[in-house]
């Protein structure tokens, strides 16, 4: 099974929000991703994991 893997660019594009409110949740540990060096990556699996916590029911 492969996992997918977004950049920030693409989770702000999913999401319908700026750029900058990803990278405060990445850097909050509100949303978790993996830092190579500079560049932020966010797996599928982590993605949904924040969309069901902060998803009001």
């Amino acid at each position: 099974m492969e996992d997918k893997i977004f950049t920030p660019a693409q989770v702000a594009d999913r999401l319908q929000v700026a750029e900058k409110t990803v990278y405060r949740w990445l850097d909050s540990g509100k949303l978790k991703g993996v830092k190579l060096g500079r560049l932020w990556r966010i797996r599928e699996e982590k993605l949904e994991e924040f969309l069901q916590k902060n998803t009001p029911e």
